[in-house]
């Protein structure tokens, strides 16, 4: 793999497609067929018209850049599955960097932050059957013209609202117009496209407490209630066209889950008389019961289209968080290197689950629901996070393999949206 600082090749020549390949066979069978009744004068003359056609028109023209391709490029297979595939080497990396992209933030700046190796950058997802179009951000913003999308979920939807920033900051530098006192919620506009990009911070997407000691410290034990959702969210929902929804990793801590004045249970507590729950039963109570108020939202626009990304997996080994694990591997892993029976994998099989339950049941036909499966292809890239290379001043000695690297792997999360916002609207 080549260099960081070479990134400027990513305009490289495409293959040519099927259709100019079938061209271009009925071109040479008519020579053939021809040849003998043409006068060496008029055969030569012909065999250079024809050459020179033939890598004008008939083969992909190398100055045509990924870009315009890309806004020809027809509607993805729908029977083909995006999210099953492998990792295959791409010289062309990022359409950006970390230094090119003005809105990056700091602790997702690995590079910046002493991280040596690149090899993490030169890689692109193929799926099985079909491929996936690189993201475009010309054609992205004009999909958007006019419209509100949320980013809604914990920091690392706040992770994916920065790649797809730096993706679109190379068509249209956003204009930063909103952010709260804790820097949680933010808001950035695109005048030219009057499209407006936000993040809405949730810990479970449900209204939550968390408990408290005589001292009035957090404890961090958290009551959850299902029949209510997080208004800081939820109150903005009727003013969204596109809400990517996503909640995850609060949930690996003691809660107690309830319905209304109902207790259904725990996860991570032991309680007397108290009904254990997995993470994963615990996220399936959640999100259907999120899926179903927002199906249900009578203030909503009817045409909203909310887009649930699965669990983005962590990648510590030799520890946890605080335990002193990390994440040093500076490749992805192969198909046949992931556990598909991992608890990231039951988590990400109940949220499909319960999505499954509003496109299918009773409830369909109301708003339009879209899944981003990233689970079983983050797995894949243990390669992807800042590990030590965060610089956290008040978490040294901490290592992050929970967020992703920016530029790096999350940005094909931006590639997967792009093609189920296409299918979707």
């Amino acid at each position: 793999m080549r260099g960081y600082d070479s990134w400027d090749d990513r305009h490289a020549t495409m293959k040519s497609s099927s259709i100019f390949r079938e061209s271009s066979d009925k071109t040479e069978r008519w020579i053939v067929t021809n040849m003998a009744r043409l006068s060496p004068f008029l055969l030569s003359s012909l065999c250079i018209t024809i050459f020179f056609t033939g890598f004008f028109v008939f083969h992909q023209n190398p100055f045509i850049s990924d870009q315009n391709f890309l806004t020809l490029h027809p509607l993805i297979d729908p029977k083909c599955d995006l999210f099953k595939g492998h990792w295959v080497p791409d010289k062309r990396g990022s359409l950006y960097t970390n230094s090119s992209c003005s809105t990056l933030p700091d602790s997702k700046n690995c590079i910046k932050h002493g991280r040596l190796d690149r090899d993490f950058l030169f890689w692109r997802w193929k799926p099985d059957g079909c491929d996936l179009p690189r993201f475009n951000p010309k054609e992205f913003l004009r999909m958007v013209r006019g419209k509100k999308m949320s980013f809604i979920g914990d920091s690392v939807a706040r992770n994916h609202m920065e790649s797809l920033l730096c993706l679109l900051s190379m068509e249209e530098t956003p204009k930063d117009i909103y952010k709260d006192g804790e820097d949680r919620n933010r808001i950035w506009y695109f005048p030219n496209h009057d499209f407006a990009l936000s993040t809405s911070w949730t810990k479970f997407l449900v209204e939550e407490r968390e408990r408290v000691d005589g001292n009035k410290t957090g404890t961090g034990l958290f009551d959850i209630d299902i029949s209510k959702m997080d208004e800081g969210w939820f109150k903005g929902l009727p003013n969204t066209d596109i809400a990517i929804v996503s909640a995850a990793h609060w949930f690996f801590r003691p809660i107690f889950i309830h319905r209304g004045d109902e207790t259904l249970g725990c996860i991570y507590c032991s309680v007397p008389n108290m009904t254990q729950l997995s993470p994963d039963q615990g996220f399936k109570l959640v999100y259907s019961s999120v899926f179903k108020h927002i199906n249900e939202c009578d203030n909503c626009k009817r045409d909203l289209v909310t887009v649930m990304r699965t669990i983005s997996p962590a990648h510590f080994e030799n520890g946890t968080w605080d335990t002193g694990g990390s994440c040093r591997r500076t490749s992805p892993f192969g198909v046949n290197q992931i556990d598909l029976q991992s608890n990231e994998m039951k988590i990400r099989t109940s949220q499909i689950e319960q999505l499954e339950v509003i496109t299918k049941g009773d409830h369909k036909g109301k708003k339009k629901f879209g899944v981003l499966d990233v689970t079983r292809v983050m797995l894949m890239r243990p390669d992807g996070h800042p590990n030590s290379h965060w610089g956290n001043k008040w978490m040294k000695g901490y290592n992050d393999c929970v967020h992703w690297c920016l530029p790096g792997p999350i940005d094909a999360w931006n590639d997967f949206l792009m093609a189920i916002l296409r299918q979707l609207r």
